[in-house]
């Protein structure tokens, strides 16, 4: 999913920094976006700890500015039995999903803030709103948490400027799909949602884009729901 909304931001003319924990694949889409580093560059960030976000917010300074855009779309996303789901499991969950959110919003907002814009989309889920499809308890609680922080931010950043808005997407054709649903279960999970088909990603990027755009001011606190009918509110 990252890859198509750096692909989508990078080719609206932004300047695009991927940031990951697992930098060398992000280096590699950075450098096909930008093989001078001119306009797409990679960063390692370690989205489970505030300092990261404090590291990478400097170094983005140094090189373009304060950033204008803010896309949190880390994520752990696993499957696991509700009764027996350890403590451990839990917490690397929770710790990278809603760490990511929190800590994004707070870091990157606050350095918008200061310069009067900013445009922050998180990526939440499905699974938050309504318990989860294919994926485990944890994930859908961290997705249902990002959703309240996601409110939070943004009451908290409206005045200055910056808008904090989320998407929440269903399945879609993606392969951490296909690796956290076993093959013999994703028929039906297809068969269950209603258009009868996944999600098509480039999509997202392009919700994001326009949850990014100048004139999107109006829209803050959001959920923006990408689900194919599965749920309806």
């Amino acid at each position: 999913m990252g890859e198509h909304i750096a692909r989508r931001l990078h080719a609206d003319g932004r300047r695009v920094v991927l940031a990951d924990i697992a930098v060398d694949q992000a280096e590699q889409i950075a450098k096909d976006l930008s093989p001078d580093g001119a306009t797409a560059v990679a960063m390692d960030l370690d989205v489970a700890h505030r300092d990261s976000f404090v590291d990478a917010l400097a170094q983005i300074r140094e090189r373009w500015g304060t950033p204008t855009i803010v896309v949190n779309n880390a994520a752990r996303t696993q499957a696991a039995d509700l009764m027996t789901l350890d403590e451990d499991s839990f917490n690397s969950v929770l710790n990278t999903n809603v760490n990511s959110i929190f800590f994004g919003c707070q870091v990157f907002g606050a350095a918008m803030a200061e310069e009067g814009f900013g445009r922050i989309v998180n990526m939440a889920s499905l699974a938050g709103q309504n318990g989860g499809t294919a994926t485990g308890a944890h994930y859908a609680a961290s997705k249902g948490a990002i959703l309240t922080t996601t409110k939070v931010f943004a009451r908290e950043l409206a005045s200055a400027g910056v808008t904090v808005n989320a998407i929440a997407p269903g399945p879609h054709d993606l392969p951490v799909v296909k690796a956290t649903v076993p093959p013999d279960k994703l028929a039906a999970v297809v068969a269950g949602i209603p258009v009868g088909k996944l999600g098509d990603a480039a999509f997202i990027a392009d919700t994001v884009a326009l949850l990014a755009a100048d004139n999107a001011y109006f829209v803050t606190g959001a959920c923006w729901d990408v689900n194919g009918g599965l749920y309806v509110r």
